[in-house]
C-alpha cells in the first residue's frame, strides 16, 4: 500500500481530544464508552455470557465471535486457497502461508515466525522451559497442544478417520496431512528451487538446506541440528535413553528407524 505523502508546509489533521481519562492506569480515549468498556480490564467484570458454554467474556464482539465455535460458522475466506476462518485476524495469519511473511524474528537465532505466539513458543528453544506437564507420566511440553495430543498416548484414543482407508489419529491436522497421500495434494512451495511439500514444517526444514540455518542446539556439547526431532534423538547420546524395544528379543534403540532395520534379522529368521 502507498504511502501517503505530506505536502510541504501543509498542517496535520488534529485528532479526537482524549478527555475520558483512566484512574487505575493513566490511559485515555475519545469517548466514555470506550473508557467504560476499558474499565472492565481492572474490575475483571465479564458481562456477557455464552449460553451453550458459560464462558464470560468483557465484550459483545467477543462473545459474537465466540459463539461461531458452536455455530461453526467461518465468514472469512481466502482468495487464493479457499480456506475458512472465523475472525478476520486469523485470515490474515493464515494468508501468511501464501506470502511467505514470518514477521516475528527470535533475538537469539534469527528465527523468524509468522505470530508471536509461535515466537513465545520458539523462544523455548533457548529456554529450556516446558511448562506443561503430563500428570501421568511426568514428560514436559513446550506447547499445550502438544500436551493434549501426547495425552491421547495414554487413552488411546484416536478419534479421527481416514474415509480413504480408515487410518485413524489422534489430530484433526495429522489426519489432514494424511488425506494428502490419497489427493497428492503438496500445498507448500519452495521459492529457491520449487520444490513442494505436504507440510508447512517439512517446508521449513527444507529451506535450512539452502540458508545453512541450524537453529537447534545441544547444551551438552553444543552441536547444532536443523530440526528440534533431530536434536531430541542426538540427546540420547548423552541419557543413554533407548525408548525403542524390540518386541522379538528385547533390544533396546535410540531411534525408531535403527528397530525397523534391526526387526529384518528376525524376518529374514522366521522366512
Amino acid at each position: 500500500m502507498e504511502e501517503n505523502k505530506e505536502t510541504p508546509g501543509a498542517q496535520k489533521p488534529k485528532g479526537k481530544e482524549k478527555r475520558h481519562s483512566c484512574q487505575q492506569c493513566d490511559k485515555s480515549y475519545t469517548t466514555s464508552v470506550t473508557l467504560k468498556r476499558h474499565l472492565l480490564i481492572h474490575t475483571r467484570e465479564n458481562p456477557y455470557s455464552c449460553e451453550e458454554c458459560g464462558k464470560t467474556f468483557t465484550r459483545s464482539d467477543h462473545l459474537k465471535t465466540h459463539h461461531r465455535i458452536h455455530t461453526g460458522e467461518k465468514p472469512y475466506s481466502c482468495e487464493e486457497c479457499g480456506k475458512t476462518c472465523t475472525t478476520s485476524s486469523d485470515l490474515k495469519i493464515h494468508l501468511r502461508v501464501h506470502t511467505g511473511e514470518k514477521p516475528y524474528s527470535c533475538e537469539e537465532c534469527g528465527t523468524t515466525c509468522t505470530t508471536s505466539s509461535d515466537l513465545k513458543i520458539h523462544l523455548r528453544v533457548h529456554t529450556g522451559e516446558k511448562p506443561y506437564s503430563c500428570e501421568e507420566c511426568g514428560n514436559t511440553f513446550t506447547r499445550s497442544d502438544a500436551l493434549k495430543t501426547h495425552h491421547l498416548i495414554h487413552t488411546g484414543e484416536k478419534p479421527y478417520s481416514c474415509e480413504e482407508c480408515g487410518k485413524t489419529f489422534t489430530t484433526s491436522s495429522n489426519l489432514t496431512i494424511h488425506h494428502r497421500i490419497h489427493t497428492g495434494e503438496k500445498p507448500y512451495w519452495c521459492e529457491e528451487c520449487g520444490k513442494t511439500f505436504t507440510t508447512s514444517s517439512n517446508l521449513t526444514t527444507h529451506h535450512h538446506i539452502h540458508t545453512g540455518e541450524k537453529p537447534y542446539w545441544c547444551e551438552e556439547c553444543g552441536k547444532t541440528f536443523t530440526t528440534s526431532s533431530n536434536l531430541t534423538t542426538h540427546h540420547r547420546i548423552h541419557t543413554g535413553e533407548k525408548p525403542y524395544c524390540c518386541e522379538e528379543c528385547g533390544k533396546t534403540f535410540t531411534t525408531s528407524s535403527t528397530l525397523k532395520k534391526h526387526h529384518r534379522i528376525h524376518t529374514r529368521e522366521n522366512s
